[in-house]
């Protein structure tokens, strides 16, 4: 199959699966004329490992990266070309394809993106199991005298791989952001009668933050069904606060100030309880 002027994927890299994309077989022929060494690498390396990203995606743009000394082509449309070393250790092979590791592909985009959009990326690949810290932290102090790597070292330290979604990492920023204590994920609420899980939870002031996707709300039976969740949840003398993607972008000291003014109310009425 043709992908670029001269160059061809072989029918394997086609046919195979979830790496059968315009971005695969773009990186696929960018290599095939690249300098020894090169790999894919920042987003084209996140899209072939299938992590999430903050922002649109662009396959027509590919990034590589090629170790310093080693000739590239740097010439051709569509193409970021980004120099420097690539430890064995930091190389993987996906579906036939070179790339970055996906440890190294986190600590390459949190240095050159927006604390946010790190979060994003490390999230998503702490969440899907294909990283750990500690490989994280082993890139880090290989790439300690790097560019940004003050950056990338926040997002890992920050990165949690309970946030279940993009909208939950980027409402965790948003909450460190607006000075808001850190909350628990994925924490079981309702004492001894378990009511349910919670995006976020903050115990000492008996407040639940629940961010509300699409999915959520699929169904009338879901949206049912939440409704109920947060009467027990009230009941039992929770704080409930929702918030949608449009207002943790847009307005996210708005949905602190919610946050906050919940925390006094729960407190409130854990004082009075005990």
């Amino acid at each position: 199959m043709p992908t670029g002027r001269g160059t061809y994927a072989r029918a394997a890299l086609v046919r195979a699966g979830g790496l059968a994309d315009e971005q695969a077989l773009r990186v696929t022929s960018v290599l095939a004329v690249a300098g020894p060494g090169a790999v894919g690498s920042h987003d084209s390396a996140a899209i072939i490992h299938g992590l999430d990203r903050l922002g649109p995606r662009s396959p027509a743009l590919v990034a590589v990266t090629h170790p310093p000394g080693m000739g590239s082509a740097t010439g051709r449309p569509g193409v970021r070309l980004h120099v420097a070393a690539l430890p064995d250790e930091h190389v993987t092979v996906r579906g036939g394809i070179h790339v970055t590791s996906v440890a190294r592909t986190v600590v390459d985009l949190a240095r050159i993106s927006s604390f946010r959009s790190g979060v994003v990326v490390a999230d998503s690949a702490l969440r899907s199991g294909k990283t750990s810290k500690a490989e994280l932290r082993s890139v880090l102090a290989a790439c300690a005298r790097w560019p940004g790597i003050r950056r990338a070292s926040q997002v890992v330290e920050f990165s949690d791989g309970l946030a279940e979604s993009v909208l939950e990492s980027i409402s965790r920023v948003a909450f460190r952001d607006h000075r808001l204590p850190a909350p628990e994920l994925q924490a079981w609420v309702g004492g001894d009668d378990v009511i349910g899980r919670a995006d976020f939870l903050w115990r000492r002031y008996a407040t639940v933050g629940e961010a509300d996707g699409a999915v959520k709300y699929a169904s009338p039976g879901r949206a049912i069904s939440q409704l109920h969740r947060d009467a027990s949840l009230r009941a039992a003398g929770f704080e409930v606060v929702h918030f949608t993607w449009d207002e943790i972008v847009r307005v996210p000291g708005q949905v602190a100030t919610s946050i906050r003014a919940a925390f006094r109310r729960g407190a409130g009425q854990a004082g009075a309880a005990g």
